[in-house]
């Protein structure tokens, strides 16, 4: 087996060392690149091409070391094991090209402890001697660093610090393409002039190779991971109930929004969706991304007012390994996996304060960094917000970031109550009838005039979900093929009710307290706070009269956030 492990290295390693062993044979005038201060490696005779026993059984140890690792650390750690026996070194490593037009430096350990991270570096590319390597194919070899000092100032920088003098880098080189260089310095002067050319040629023929397999295993590994987080977030999507197939009512005001949403749905514009709980904006949020051009790639929901505040981060950004306690694994954020789709950030006037500036950056910059992760993840993201929340309220209060408010609120779209238009109560109706009756199996055909007018006649404080599951009991507790909804059913209807003195209906509390409520806040112009805000009209604190109208469901219908 070692025999042939050996004749396939020694075959492979003089194809691949053909073109740079013909180069620094004929010396430096032969390269296509203009001259560059340093000194070519040496002449060698045909007959010290071949690779003597000793060397060919280090690069048997090399070959066996470094070809059953798929992990970059663990590749680099049998790296530094091998390389550091075989080539004359005080400090080596690898340069892998980044975006931005930098590189990626890792620095390989002489412990060479496999588990141990390898310690990277970020430089600019221009100004330095790996990048003249990797755009020109070539070697390069420095017996001193002053030879760099004006044709590449980065490299003699890096070296200067490190007190080397010596430096040594070879193109690693896989298929015709350069995906990194191995570099070698040292010390001492000239630590290279007298380097045996062809097993070095051939120990990077090797590690190329193996370089190559690893970042293909990275790419299909971060390929995995995030097709196996989008398959787990999709089937948390399908398990749950999104209450509708496509918007129903035919009221002005529902023509309004779904005009708004036809505008804006084929733009890539930031859109606010501003309504009370229960009002569907998840499903405005889902219609602009169907109508949107990204409707091909997902949309990602997040419901930022479920998830606790600790959590929150690393939901939207993910995190690294040990980033935090608890952090076991690897986790994929939500905004990774919305890339070029759409996120939908439900209740986003709940986020914590400290994410605000996290998410305001993403969306200037469309970039973050993972937690624990110093590795900027640039995303392409259409962002959804929704809130029931007054968010100009909680901007002048201090709890909502106002440049993250400005940012969101590119486009808002209101959603209108259900008892402000109440012409879609019918057509609702009808359509969870159908939807329910076919679930339980039950055959109901019609509804009751009496029922429809009840229905018609509540204002649903909890809007299309409580209708919705008023309709659901209905459907339930019906005896024959009409729909009856009885009292019980739904209390509160208006319908029906015994009448005080005066022939007006007898309303609950909670209904006399909203009610009132309104009334007051439309006398002062629904200001709340003043000498003459309703607060003080009303006799209780500003703050106790917020809490109260949050609490009642109590808003201003025409409330659009400028």
């Amino acid at each position: 087996m070692d025999t042939k492990v050996r004749d396939r290295v020694v075959t492979r390693g003089r194809m691949q060392a053909l073109r740079p062993l013909r180069a620094m044979t004929d010396g430096p005038s032969t390269l296509s690149a203009p001259p560059i201060p340093a000194t070519p490696l040496p002449a060698q005779d045909e007959g010290d091409v071949a690779l003597g026993p000793d060397e060919l059984t280090a690069l048997l140890a090399i070959n066996r070391a470094i070809g059953r690792h798929l992990h970059r650390d663990h590749l680099f750690g049998a790296m530094a094991t091998c390389l550091k026996a075989v080539v004359p070194t005080d400090r080596f490593g690898i340069e892998l090209p980044i975006e931005n037009d930098q590189l990626q430096g890792h620095l390989l350990t002489p412990r060479g402890v496999n588990d141990e991270p390898t310690r990277p570096t970020l430089l600019p590319a221009r100004g330095t001697a790996c990048d003249w390597v990797l755009r020109h194919h070539e070697w390069l070899v420095v017996s001193r660093r002053d030879e760099l000092r004006e044709r590449f100032p980065v490299t003699f920088d890096v070296m200067r610090t490190g007190s080397m003098e010596s430096l040594c880098a070879l193109p690693l080189i896989t298929g015709g393409s350069c995906r990194a260089v191995l570099f070698f310095m040292a010390a001492a002067p000239g630590a290279y002039r007298h380097v045996r050319r062809t097993l070095v040629e051939q120990i990077a023929s090797a590690v190329a190779a193996a370089l190559d397999d690893c970042l293909a295993h990275e790419e299909v590994r971060r390929l995995r991971d995030q097709l196996a987080a989008e398959n787990v977030y999709l089937r948390e999507e399908l398990k749950r109930d999104h209450h509708f197939d496509e918007i129903i009512g035919n009221s002005q005001e529902l023509r309004q929004v779904m005009a708004l949403i036809e505008r804006v749905a084929p733009t890539n514009a930031t859109v606010l969706i501003v309504g009370e709980t229960g009002t569907g904006k998840e499903l405005v949020a889902r219609a602009l991304h169907e109508h949107s051009a990204r409707r091909e790639r997902s949309l990602v929901k997040v419901n930022c007012a479920a998830m606790p505040a600790g959590l929150v981060e690393s939901e939207l950004f993910g995190h690294e390994r040990g980033a935090f306690t608890g952090a076991t694994e690897k986790r994929i954020g939500r905004f990774t996996l919305a890339d070029r789709g759409t996120i939908f950030l439900d209740e986003i006037g709940d986020i914590p304060a400290d994410v605000q500036l996290r998410l305001l950056r993403v969306l200037q910059e469309h970039e973050f960094e993972p937690l624990g992760s110093s590795k900027t993840v640039k995303v392409d993201v259409r962002v959804i917000a929704a809130t029931n929340r007054d968010l100009a309220a909680a901007m002048a209060a201090g709890s909502f970031r106002a440049d993250l408010f400005y940012r969101l609120n590119v486009f808002p779209i209101h959603v209108p109550p259900l008892r402000a238009r109440p012409g879609d109560v019918a057509p609702l109706v009808h359509y969870f009838i159908q939807k329910y009756a076919t679930k339980i199996g039950k055959h109901v055909a019609s509804v009751s005039d009496a029922t429809m007018q009840r229905l018609a006649s509540y204002p649903w404080p909890g809007n299309i979900r409580e209708l919705e599951n008023v309709i659901e009991r209905a459907v339930i507790l019906s005896p024959g093929p009409s729909l009856e909804v009885e009292a019980q059913v739904a209390p509160l209807s208006s319908a029906g009710q015994e009448t005080d003195a005066d022939g007006g209906p007898i309303l609950t509390l909670e209904d006399s307290e909203r009610a009132h409520i309104l009334r007051t806040l439309k006398g002062c112009g629904w200001v709340v706070d003043g000498p003459r805000g309703a607060a003080s009209m009303l006799g209780v604190n500003p703050n106790t009269l917020r809490s109260r109208m949050k609490k009642l469901g109590v808003r201003r219908t025409n409330d659009v956030a400028p």
